[in-house]
């Protein structure tokens, strides 16, 4: 079934116009660059958050990277041949067919994808509708250039998300009391790494002093008069 869907693929992206081709070969490495400085802005913009929001900023490029090591150690055990020497019938890949000894299960990039994703959705939830598509198509792109079949970009994208899921849930705590640590640091670039953090002081600062030295007084509710 995944050979009759990855000769689908194939023969409709041969059809397809040569720019489509050269889109498809670099939106791979494109749609990493993009997840590179997202990861960037996700860090930036929780800078002024609690630690753990922080923390989880600070291991979502780090989770990606075990989800690729997870993905590359499935592939070193899965000995599958690329589907570009292995479909029998298939028009020759856009892409050019990776050498012997570099197998297809799972896909790296659909899993760095995936787990890229995955990162910055736990990180920056708002953002997730940019990030759930992008990796998808990423992935679809490995097939669409013929040097995987569906099923290991499918892999690729889930083996990704769940290694992230596990890191992040695993470290989080973790790396939060660092986060803390850093921003009690005397170290100036730590402080500046681990951000600032809620500023709690600087909003109760009105409140406290305005009742300073005196006892709030007690609010009516209109229409009803105080009886002594």
């Amino acid at each position: 079934m995944s050979e009759d869907l990855y000769r689908t693929v194939t023969d409709f992206a041969r059809d397809t116009p040569s720019w489509v081709h050269v889109f498809a070969e670099i939106g791979t490495d494109a749609g990493l660059l993009i997840f590179g400085v997202l990861f960037v802005v996700a860090w930036w913009r929780v800078r002024p958050a609690d630690g753990r929001a922080v923390a989880i900023a600070a291991l979502a490029p780090v989770a990606t990277a075990f989800g690729y090591v997870v993905s590359e150690t499935l592939k070193s055990l899965v000995d599958e041949e690329r589907p570009c020497r292995a479909v029998v019938g298939a028009v020759a890949s856009i892409a050019e067919c990776p050498p012997y000894g570099d197998w297809s299960f799972p896909s790296n990039h659909s899993a760095i994808a995936g787990a890229s994703a995955m990162a910055l959705a736990l990180a920056w939830r708002r953002i997730a509708w940019l990030t759930m598509p992008l990796a998808v198509v990423m992935a679809f792109s490995r097939v669409f250039v013929g040097v995987h079949y569906p099923h290991d970009v499918a892999a690729g994208l889930v083996v990704g998300a769940l290694a992230v899921i596990l890191f992040v849930r695993l470290l989080t705590g973790p790396a939060q009391r660092l986060v803390e640590t850093m921003r009690t640091s005397r170290s100036g670039a730590a402080r500046w790494l681990a951000g600032p953090g809620p500023d709690v002081d600087l909003a109760t600062a009105v409140p406290r002093q305005r009742t300073r030295g005196r006892r709030a007084a007690p609010r009516r509710e209109p229409g009803r008069r105080r009886v002594s």
